[in-house]
């Protein structure tokens, strides 16, 4: 008997489904990352993509953005040292539109 979640990464690949079960990882480590290291900012905020050793991130206020500015290196830190992390060195915050 196998464990699904040892399963789901084949059964990913097999499909070519597997770079969208990365981003599904990374947006969910980041999630976690935020709700602990900048929990004023959770919920507020999510992650977009990954440009070479940066992390790129959308906020829904300027405040919220400064709030992840403020954290940007311990949460690049947690980020990177994540199971499902990248090895980011640095957070780019981008504030939505409305």
């Amino acid at each position: 008997m196998s464990r699904i979640g040892t399963l789901m990464p084949q059964a990913a690949a097999q499909l070519g489904l597997e770079d969208e079960l990365r981003k599904a990882r990374f947006l969910a480590t980041f999630d976690a990352v935020v709700a602990e290291l900048a929990p004023a900012a959770h919920g507020a905020c999510r992650a977009l993509r990954i440009e070479g050793e940066t992390l790129v991130v959308e906020a829904d206020a300027p405040i919220v953005g400064q709030e992840l500015l403020l954290h940007a290196e311990a949460l690049a830190t947690a980020f990177r040292a994540a199971p499902a992390g990248a090895p980011v060195r640095q957070l780019r915050v981008t504030i939505k539109r409305r």
